[in-house]
């Protein structure tokens, strides 16, 4: 059993968890509480820590053979939640292509991508990547300049969905889009100055929405990218809806029309 904060794997789960460098050096990141890791494909696993008090009171099997029990305080010491279960898990970090995030091995089904250009709130990123699941997108595309996907605010946010939502995180946000376009997708951005209903559109096609940062919209050169500006109408005096919830009403037209 760990029993001191100063152990080599505790100090590797704190880099992991505070510091995006080491998460892309080791190529690992940390989930937390028995969802999340139950929900870890097996072999993305790469170690489960669980506490003194959750290995005498749980029933829930976790392997073994690459499970460490920690003393109660030095798992309190490693957690990033507030009121933290006694399991965490560290992870492998996935691989996708373009292609993945197209969905190409999804038979029957058009591309529904989501881009993201440089979002900062982890939670909005996390939101988008559990509701594009739901939508059924096919996959993300993440700027480099956006919140990194394995924050652990994003990671909570994301409820699992982390695990089987296609993702890429792209050098080039403005290539990627082209990359998407000679795909056949349409790219529709999200605009207040947009001049086409988002209602009004035909999303049963290739598509792709392209949601902006939270205070300043998408950056010119995405826009001039866009084959189409569409807006979302609202009442009252509200001038823009958070980024999450606009990519939310858009992937959800897509998925009524696609229905």
């Amino acid at each position: 059993m760990i029993t001191s904060t100063g152990s080599s794997q505790v100090k590797h789960v704190l880099g992991l968890l505070s510091k995006a460098k080491e998460r892309r050096e080791y190529g690992e990141y940390v989930v937390e509480g028995i969802r999340m890791v139950s929900e870890v494909p097996s072999s993305d696993l790469v170690k489960i820590y669980i506490s003194e008090s959750f290995s005498k009171n749980c029933e829930y099997k976790y392997d073994k053979a690459i499970t460490e029990v920690v003393s109660d305080n030095v798992y309190n010491h490693m957690s990033d939640t507030k009121t933290p279960q006694g399991i965490m898990a560290v992870v492998k970090m996935k691989r996708y292509t373009l292609s993945d995030v197209l969905g190409k091995d999804r038979k029957g089904s058009a591309p529904l991508v989501l881009c993201v250009e440089n979002l900062q709130d982890p939670g909005n990123l996390g939101t988008i990547i559990r509701m594009g699941e739901a939508a059924g997108a096919t996959g993300v595309v993440i700027s480099s300049n956006s919140v990194d996907i394995y924050n652990p605010k994003t990671i909570r946010s994301t409820m699992g969905s982390i695990f089987r939502m296609p993702y890429v995180i792209a050098g080039s946000f403005t290539d990627t889009l082209g990359q998407l376009q000679k795909e056949g997708v349409k790219l529709y951005a999200a605009h207040l100055k947009g001049s086409s209903d988002y209602t009004h559109i035909d999303y049963t096609g290739g598509t792709a929405f392209l949601i902006g940062n939270e205070g300043n919209g998408l950056t010119s050169q995405a826009v001039s990218a866009a084959d189409c500006l569409v807006k979302i109408p609202m009442s009252g005096e509200v001038e823009s809806l958070n980024a999450a919830i606009a990519c939310t009403v858009l992937a959800f037209e897509a998925a009524r029309q696609r229905r």
